[in-house]
């Protein structure tokens, strides 16, 4: 579904916002002169439109802006809103070298009490969940070079969880992930006649937190899968970064490497690539085991998040490879 009219600024707002957030001096009588709106194929999470302006030194530019339009999807404290995703970028992510989608502004409408966050405009790329793995050697690279950034990610930020300026980014605790398994075993009670061992997995949940709780905790995207990561060339763009969390590092490559139909070849190219940067010097001994604690999070985060998308259809897959994971962890018979 295409973004709503109704949630989008009007061609006057638009402008005064656009001019507010592009001129970081202030100066708001050098004018932004918005040239085109167009609407992305899809709306996400939150408003978004695709805008060409002619700055006010001549250059004509292509921006995306995410609005909060007062949408919201916070998952039990899961994911932020825009202005946290702002805060993200302008924190932390802004004073990393050749990261984009670069933020160019940020801008706050006290009217509407809405948010607005301006970023480069990622023309001519495609997400790496669209890249055909069957038919090319694209998704395979891009996911393995993906896997290698945000593992250099990781090792950049370990020392720097307890910096003040991070103190914004939401943590990781026991009662996080309790959460999330209280609600998938409330809402998969229809289903419990046909996968009895969630039960008994549920009743020993803390043995997979535990390796959780106890990893190296660094900054993580928290929603690292392929469909958040654009690619050009071989340029990434890292992008949606309303779930950034202080967690175990781990969580990000298991939902890189999340499939309905595992590419066990992939997987392992991918942990190759991500171990390599974060840990040059040699990969802890606990690694896989709490990458495989991180890959049943990841089953009970999208389980336990509503119950309709708990039971149906296209979802049971999760159930299924829980299961396995759950199995070679020896938590069920």
């Amino acid at each position: 579904m295409k973004t709503p009219a109704s949630l989008l600024p009007d061609s006057r707002t638009l402008t005064a916002g656009l001019t507010a957030a592009l001129n970081s001096n202030g100066d708001s009588s050098r004018g932004v002169k918005v040239l085109d709106r167009k609407l992305p194929r899809f709306m996400s999470t939150f408003p978004n439109e695709i805008v060409t302006c002619r700055l006010p030194n001549g250059r004509k530019r292509r921006v995306f802006i995410k609005y909060t339009g007062g949408q919201g999807h916070s998952s039990f404290g899961h994911r932020g809103d825009i202005a946290y995703e702002a805060e993200v970028y302008q924190r932390l992510l802004r004073a990393l070298p050749e990261f984009h989608p670069q933020c160019l502004g940020v801008h706050t409408d006290s009217k509407r009490g809405d948010t607005w966050l301006v970023l480069e405009y990622a023309y001519g790329s495609v997400r790496v969940s669209d890249l055909s793995f069957h038919h090319s050697t694209r998704q395979p690279r891009a996911l393995a070079q993906s896997a290698r950034w945000i593992g250099e990610f990781h090792a950049a930020h370990e020392t720097r969880v307890g910096d003040p300026e991070f103190a914004f980014l939401k943590r990781y605790d026991t009662d996080y992930y309790r959460g999330w398994v209280r609600r998938t075993h409330k809402f998969a009670t229809p289903l419990l006649g046909r996968f009895p061992w969630l039960t008994e997995l549920c009743l020993r949940s803390g043995e997979w937190i535990a390796p959780l709780l106890a990893a190296t905790p660094t900054v993580i995207h928290g929603e690292f899968y392929a469909k958040t990561v654009l690619v050009r060339s071989q340029r990434l763009f890292m992008v949606d970064w309303e779930s950034a969390a202080i967690a175990p590092g781990e969580i990000d490559l298991a939902s890189l490497t999340e499939s309905r139909n595992p590419h066990p070849q992939v997987a392992r190219r991918c942990e190759r690539a991500y171990t390599r940067a974060r840990w040059p010097d040699g990969v802890p001994a606990g690694f896989q085991h709490t990458l495989d604690a991180a890959r049943i999070y990841l089953h009970f985060r999208w389980l336990g998040e509503r119950p309709d998308w708990t039971v149906r259809e296209k979802t049971l897959w999760r159930f299924a490879n829980l299961h396995v994971t759950a199995k070679k962890l020896g938590l069920i018979d």
